[in-house]
């Protein structure tokens, strides 16, 4: 977002390129009442936040004893984002198992009702073996929550070529691509490569999928990410052009605040 913009007034200014964010903070930290507070007040109540529950409750105690007071303390905090919750994320790490299904089914159906779940899984067992996967989509299916599929396969058809691309080429899962909706709010993270061509290239299949969803009545939500993020916003902008093209109903894009190189990747439904 704009460097030259007080940090409070930042996510005001994103929320004029698109209508929903990924919270990847609040992975790292879970924010006070009083920041929440003011992320609320600078989006409307249609603006979508997918938030990430933080790391001691998904990764430190993995679902499970001793992960209470953390959720709690998250949940606190972002009540004040009221309708804005589009989901509560749930991202597991890559040893998170078919064998750890049941603990995942057992921490869905404790969360609150009144929010809707999105799970993003990094085990290849859930890609690479059919029984795996229905059996976590049953899991899901109880909560009615979404597999969040994180597409990386364009970063992984070639070596890296820039610093930028290096760190994901180390960071990022490599796994197959998953298209499949179970809910009437899909969620898709996609990441490119620096060169545009390329990500453009990449997200082809996306582009399709998404239209399709759109004409199935659902409402599909697509965060755009590259290596440096810094061509995000126009990539963002570019990606909504194609869908409309083949779903003209579709709502165009606001015109948006210049902005300079941004911090978060954009989405546009």
């Amino acid at each position: 977002m704009p460097g030259h913009l007080p940090s409070g007034e930042r996510l005001r200014a994103y929320a004029t390129w698109c209508d929903a964010v990924e919270g990847n903070t609040t992975f790292y930290a879970t924010p006070s009442r009083a920041t929440v507070e003011s992320w609320a007040a600078q989006t409307s109540p249609d603006f979508r936040f997918v938030v990430k529950l933080p790391k001691p409750v998904t990764h430190d105690h993995r679902l499970g004893k001793g992960a209470e007071e953390a959720l709690r303390a998250f949940l606190d905090a972002v009540e004040p984002l009221g309708p804005r919750i589009h989901a509560l994320w749930v991202q597991l790490p890559g040893s998170f198992s078919p064998a750890d299904l049941g603990v995942l089914a057992g921490f869905l159906r404790g969360l609150p009702r009144g929010h809707r779940f999105a799970v993003e899984v990094r085990h290849r067992a859930f890609f690479e073996d059919e029984r795996s996967a229905r059996l976590l989509e049953r899991v899901l299916a109880v909560t009615d929550a979404e597999w969040v599929p994180f597409d990386t396969t364009v970063m992984f058809q070639s070596p890296p070529t820039s610093d930028a691309e290096r760190d994901a080429w180390m960071k990022k899962p490599r796994l197959p691509r998953r298209s499949r909706a179970l809910t009437g709010h899909p969620i898709v993270r996609y990441l490119g490569r620096d060169a545009e061509e390329r990500t453009v290239e990449g997200w082809r299949p996306w582009v399709g999928t998404v239209a399709e969803w759109l004409r199935e009545g659902r409402s599909p939500t697509v965060f755009v990410h590259t290596p440096d993020n810094t061509a995000a916003p126009a990539l963002a902008r570019r990606f909504h052009d194609e869908v409309r093209a083949l779903v003209p109903g579709l709502d165009p894009l606001p015109e948006p605040m210049p902005i300079e190189e941004p911090d978060e990747p954009l989405t546009l439904f």
